[in-house]
């Protein structure tokens, strides 16, 4: 399904410097990106809350990677769907490569995307290109409007 970008901004950087100027360019294909969350979704472990996630995500070399959240009684150290899927990322990447995460989608139990938390919007910050798309109901937003002002690699001191 095709539908508009959220933000004029986000619309700018995907002609100017997003995912759309890659040579050769990546197509996001929302569809595909919504199955492959929808898979990894069902793959979920949510027998607390009863409320399965899956997310996925295009990489900057074209690659989907996916992940799923895994619940635990103790709570606070369930993982969510982001968790598993910047491992995934990492875990899969060519070794001594650094690949970036240019489209993403995370669905739940109710139709329609599942915006990430706020401690998942900086987890995928960290590992996100500038111009990170991320699936809305409104269509892909930047994740820059979705966390602005992030805490990042380049806030931290150098030695």
């Amino acid at each position: 399904m095709a539908y508009a970008v959220a933000s004029a901004q986000a619309r700018d950087l995907l002609v100017q410097e997003g995912p759309m100027t890659q040579n050769p360019p990546i197509e996001i294909s929302w569809e595909q990106l919504r199955r492959a969350a929808q898979d990894a979704k069902s793959r979920a472990y949510a027998p607390y809350s009863q409320h399965p996630v899956g997310a996925a995500a295009l990489t900057n070399t074209g690659r989907i990677v996916s992940g799923c959240n895994v619940e635990n009684a103790s709570y606070g150290i369930t993982l969510c769907a982001e968790c598993g899927l910047v491992s995934e990322l990492i875990k899969t990447s060519a070794t001594g490569s650094r690949e970036t995460l240019i489209a993403f989608a995370c669905v739940g139990p109710h139709p329609g995307p599942l915006l990430p938390c706020g401690r998942c919007r900086q987890l995928l910050m960290e590992h996100a290109d500038p111009s990170l798309l991320i699936d809305t109901e409104r269509g892909p937003s930047l994740l820059t409007d979705l966390l602005p002002f992030a805490f990042g690699p380049k806030d931290l001191p150098t030695s």
